[in-house]
């Protein structure tokens, strides 16, 4: 017996030290011990990046073919009320039948619609395909979040996840110049070439994902991963992956509307957005306010681009060590206080620390904030759903946040930027007290579904509620 008391206690100390170990992981260690179907992913989004010409060219397409400017922003605005709505089936779906099938069903069915709208002359069916088909190329979004997070320990997912944002926008910043560079040769190829990057991330999906893996399983419960069973061992494991998927299936959104503290920071998450697009929108007019040309936005943008690319990996691997809710406050705070700079009569000095600031702001908190708290906040079993609510308010915050935006600024001016001091105050609270302790490091992190999973107690009831619902 006691043997085996001191065989416990050394098993205990050794996950410690492997734990810390892994919270203190480098770049390039985290890369070379990522699962294959990890690194999969991360190619996969930068490749469907590299192609989504689509929505960044939607507006010239349109009127190129001879329909008015406000046709063409309307068809714009679907797309992105599309993907809004994309990513909440996806969350659902994820849950439901599992994210590998999600991503392959839906990268393929949209890869094989958005061609269509080449060979359609009515304004309201372009506009159906156009939605329909946003919403396809942006539902695989929380099923990709979701397995990354069963497949990666807790200690490691803000390193992936700056991973992730770095695959996005490399992505996201080559596209408009290779599209710039097929438009050249046709319009068609547009549709075309997004049509085929979506294909070559679903074929490395088919290739390379686990097949089967569920939200609330525990990858090392599922047969195909050896004959180890679950984290409690064998049957045991595998009986509560199974249990999990089964209150997966009786769940819907009410679940995690029923969760207070979540939508807190949902309320976070939709109020950071808002001000954080302002960049997009505002942030122009006060450039040629202040009398400065276009290359000075470009310029900025370009700051903000540069010091994401090169810093983000960097910071998170001291980030990584952070309690994900001062992680998320304080890149919530940092937004805030970067954008509210912008009214500071410094001129161009004014701009550059701006910048520099709410750009320091996304690169601390946004890992944590898009990706690695959502995938850990809820119950294992409804993780889909967590992470498609997350992303539905960023999208619906990014959809907004220009309008009302560019309405606040003809009112009030530079007074704007001080508004989006104000709303970052709301944000940084929401986020505080939304914010729940995740599981320590060193537990057996989100993937466990033997335990009451990454919240706290509340987290219980809206699971037990969702049987009912």
């Amino acid at each position: 017996m006691a043997s085996s008391d001191t065989s416990t206690t050394s098993g205990d100390a050794g996950d410690a030290t492997q734990s810390t170990g892994a919270a203190h992981a480098g770049v390039k260690q985290v890369w070379r011990e990522a699962p294959t179907a990890v690194k999969s992913l991360l190619v996969g989004t930068a490749v469907n990046r590299l192609g989504g010409f689509v929505q960044v060219f939607m507006v010239l397409y349109m009127t190129q073919r001879g329909f008015t400017a406000a046709q063409a922003g309307g068809a714009l605005g679907v797309y992105g009320a599309g993907t809004v709505l994309g990513v909440l089936t996806g969350g659902w779906m994820s849950d439901r039948i599992g994210p590998r099938l999600t991503i392959m069903s839906t990268l393929v069915t949209s890869a094989l619609l958005l061609p269509t709208v080449l060979y359609l002359d009515g304004y309201p069916a372009i506009l159906a395909v156009i939605g329909v088909g946003g919403a396809l190329s942006q539902a695989y979004r929380p099923a990709s979040t979701s397995m990354i997070s069963q497949l990666v320990p807790a200690e490691r997912q803000v390193m992936i996840f700056a991973m992730v944002r770095l695959a996005i926008n490399l992505g996201t910043t080559a596209a408009p110049l290779l599209g710039a560079a097929l438009v050249q040769v046709s319009w068609d190829f547009l549709f075309w070439g997004e049509s085929l990057a979506i294909l070559v991330f679903a074929a490395v999906a088919a290739a390379t994902l686990p097949r089967g893996l569920r939200s609330g399983e525990d990858p090392r419960a599922d047969p195909a991963d050896g004959p180890e069973g679950g984290a409690d061992g064998g049957a045991d494991g595998g009986a509560a992956s199974r249990d999990g998927a089964v209150r997966a299936r009786k769940a819907s959104y009410l679940t995690v509307l029923a969760d207070r503290r979540y939508l807190l920071f949902l309320l976070a998450m939709f109020a950071s957005s808002m001000i954080y697009i302002q960049y997009v929108s505002t942030l122009p007019l006060t450039v040629r306010h202040l009398g400065m040309s276009t290359t000075v936005y470009a310029v900025l943008v370009a700051l903000n681009g540069f010091l994401v690319i090169t810093c983000e990996l960097l910071v998170a691997k001291v980030v990584q060590r952070w309690p994900a809710r001062i992680a998320v406050v304080a890149g919530v705070a940092l937004t805030g206080v970067g954008m509210s700079l912008y009214a500071l009569p410094l001129g161009l000095a004014a701009l550059v620390i701006a910048t520099l600031v709410w750009s320091l702001g996304e690169i601390v908190g946004y890992p944590t904030l898009f990706f690695a708290y959502p995938a850990q906040a809820g119950p294992p079993e409804l993780r889909g759903r967590y992470l498609g609510a997350s992303n539905s308010l960023y999208g619906l915050g990014t959809a907004l946040g220009p309008f009302v935006g560019v309405m606040l600024w003809n009112r009030f001016g530079e007074g704007l930027w001080l508004g989006c001091g104000a709303v970052g105050l709301l944000a940084v609270a929401a986020a505080w007290f939304g914010v729940r302790p995740l599981e320590p490091a060193g537990s057996k992190g989100p993937t466990d579904s033997t335990a009451k999973g990454p919240t706290d107690s509340t987290a219980k009831g809206p699971t037990e509620a969702s049987a009912e619902t």
